[in-house]
């Protein structure tokens, strides 16, 4: 369960500030989380590291009116993830490493700068006119920024999460669920209020990139006042001791590269089963539920519902791990494999019984998807780092977002040839 792993991380902790402890002095007791502050700081972080992508995705249909004559949500994806995927294996192998505090700011100062390229260049340039192309380029070109942006927030944010007790970890997959159930309820709010024409569409975007914008600049203020807090003081600290008795011990001197591979070894079916769920989960969701079931009744709300039901059950699956974790690794390895089968069940959506074409059968399946993709990643996510030494426990948290975007780059690719 989550109260055991949480305890068994205090249990370590303590043992190893009492190496550190004078004779006779007592041992620092864990400072608590008062008011459950630091877990919702890095829950609010995960949540914001993934709204730039968020808004850029959901404000399709303005640059599809703009840019009639490319794939824009193809474009964007390749453009997004080639730039991350760059980025992250940089920052892994990189002889020299900044620390993940310089690595996040960086990142998140260049999420602003790249949320605000689309809202001014409409402001000034755009005005709603459709064929601009050089604005097209230059709002892929801010997508590639934010794609850099989240290779150092992300990486550094799980990477700095992994050294953390799972409770910390949890927060910040869970917080990525949120950001997706946010876009999702502002689309259903901009369908409902603006018309379907050119000005509705371009209030819609600026609404998600001003909305971006707004929870970044919260995500800067909590992410530098989180080092202030006593908990996370304290973990640092423990930390830092880890760290010195590794380079005592001889075990770890210069680059970080030389571990890299030690590393990836202890962690490399964690990462393996993250990049199946994620295959799984992309070649099946948006494109099946946007494109490929359609109903009478709902209309084009079909799709956008579907959307948000996947989005709030796969943020149910990642605050699940807090109420109970599953433990044995082999199992939960297992059961990413196991997701295969959603492929005949969502065929069966599309070419049996005709009961199964209908809206309770796909809107289950969808929520099912969404519910395994949310609490096997997370599940995946907290164990990982856990499975190395405190002191590789950072490039162990790196290495799972490395998988991770593999996955996502991966499943995007595959959902071009439709497997569906």
């Amino acid at each position: 369960m989550g109260v055991a792993v949480n305890s068994a991380a205090d249990d370590a902790a303590v043992s190893l500030l009492n190496r550190h402890t004078p004779g006779g002095e007592a041992p620092k007791s864990i400072p608590k989380d008062s008011f459950h502050f630091a877990y919702i700081i890095y829950f609010t972080l995960g949540a914001g590291f993934l709204l730039p992508w968020n808004a850029f995705i959901t404000a399709v249909d303005y640059f599809g009116y703009l840019y009639p004559d490319e794939s824009v949500d193809r474009i964007f994806a390749v453009a997004y993830m080639l730039t991350g995927l760059f980025s992250l294996l940089v920052i892994i192998f990189s002889r020299r490493k900044s620390d993940a505090i310089v690595r996040i700011n960086t990142g998140l100062g260049l999420f602003v700068v790249a949320l605000l390229v689309v809202p001014l260049m409409d402001l000034f340039y755009i005005k709603g006119q459709s064929g601009l192309y050089d604005g097209f380029y230059v709002t892929v070109g801010a997508l590639g920024l934010s794609g850099l942006a989240d290779a150092l927030v992300q990486g550094g944010l799980i990477g700095s999460a992994g050294e953390l007790p799972a409770r910390y970890m949890q927060a910040v997959v869970a917080g990525t669920a949120a950001s997706g159930v946010l876009v999702s309820f502002l689309r259903i709010f901009t369908k409902a209020v603006y018309p379907q024409d050119i000005d509705g569409l371009r209030n819609s975007a600026i609404l998600y990139f001003i909305f971006g914008i707004v929870l970044m600049i919260i995500c800067v203020v909590f992410y530098n006042v989180a080092h202030r807090l006593p908990v996370i003081k304290y973990y640092n600290e423990l930390i830092l001791q880890a760290v010195k008795e590794a380079n005592e011990a001889n075990e770890e001197k210069g680059s970080l590269s030389g571990p890299v591979w030690e590393i990836m070894g202890r962690i490399k079916w964690h990462g393996i089963g993250i990049v199946v769920i994620y295959i799984v989960t992309l070649s099946i969701f948006p494109g099946f539920i946007t494109e490929d079931v359609h109903s009478a009744p709902l209309g084009d709300w079909y799709p956008i519902l579907l959307i948000a039901g996947y989005n709030v059950f796969d943020l149910v699956g990642k605050c699940l791990t807090s109420i109970y974790l599953l433990e044995n690794e082999n199992v939960a390895i297992g059961a990413c494999f196991a997701r295969l089968l959603f492929y005949p069940l969502f065929l069966g959506c599309l070419h049996g019984p005709q009961f199964f074409r209908t809206e309770i059968p796909v809107t289950v399946l969808t929520c099912l998807l969404g519910l395994t993709n949310g609490y096997l990643t997370s599940v995946l996510m907290i164990l990982a780092p856990k499975t190395v030494q405190l002191q590789h426990s950072e490039t162990a948290g790196i290495l799972v977002v490395l998988f991770l975007v593999v996955g996502l780059a991966t499943g995007s690719i595959v959902s071009w040839f439709w497997v569906i």
